[in-house]
């Protein structure tokens, strides 16, 4: 089965290397161009909003460079630099980043680059994958992916275990299903509702909401996911 395209991200200051680029990507049957923007803080901004799983950025840009952005990435996202001046590769490389390209860019050298961050983000998915919770459902045991459950909530003798994918009922308790997760990824905020700490895009004093979906917390359990999440590292 062919893995799901890369939500990629164009960072540049040029207008016509952003155009350049973004038609690179769009031409490109491993990525899928979710939004190409000029400065960091548009960039900021997208990320925050979208599950970007590649970065195509520029070094010299106005107000915050490409270095200033780097520093404040989950180190999940994937980057190459592609930059016009190859005295920044080196610290590009202290980064961690994927790959550096020197513009005007080299399709086959293009193409190369983006052949390593497949190849990383597939073994990074084997990892990850490794990690599931085991569950009876249906009178089977079912593997449901940790990084997959948006959320887990009471269905009466039983829990609700929403995923990216699915809904799966599983004859459990909350409580159960509470200690097999790892307490630094997942928090119950409610004595019905267990969350993915990597889910959650917004909270206020009495919810939280991921996916568009508002999950009631309990008002003593906001100051702790308040300290979690302010050194929070997913």
């Amino acid at each position: 089965m062919r893995n799901l395209p890369l939500k990629t991200l164009v960072v540049e200051n040029s207008k016509v290397h952003c155009k350049i680029i973004a038609g690179m990507v769009k031409n490109h049957n491993d990525l899928n161009l979710v939004a190409a923007c000029s400065n960091a803080i548009d960039a900021n901004r997208i990320i925050k909003n979208h599950n970007i799983d590649l970065i195509l950025l520029d070094i010299e840009m106005p107000f915050i460079n490409g270095f200033d952005l780097l520093e404040a990435l989950d180190q999940k996202i994937q980057v190459i630099i592609i930059s016009g001046n190859s005295n920044n590769a080196l610290k590009a490389f202290d980064y961690g980043v994927r790959d550096f390209l020197l513009k005007p860019l080299n399709s086959d050298r293009f193409d190369n680059a983006i052949r390593k961050v497949v190849t990383n983000n597939k073994r990074n998915e084997i990892e990850e994958d490794k990690e599931f919770l085991m569950v009876r459902s249906h009178l089977k045991n079912k593997k449901v992916s940790l990084k997959e459950i948006k959320w887990v909530e009471a269905f009466g003798d039983y829990v609700k275990i929403i995923t990216d994918k699915e809904k799966v009922i599983a004859l459990s308790t909350m409580k159960s299903i509470s200690d097999k997760l790892p307490n630094d990824r997942f928090l119950r905020i409610h004595r019905s509702y267990i969350v993915n700490l990597n889910k959650i895009e917004k909270y206020g004093c009495t919810s939280v909401e991921i996916d568009d979906h508002q999950i009631p917390m309990s008002k003593k359990q906001k100051p702790k996911l308040e300290f979690i999440l302010e050194n929070f590292d997913s």
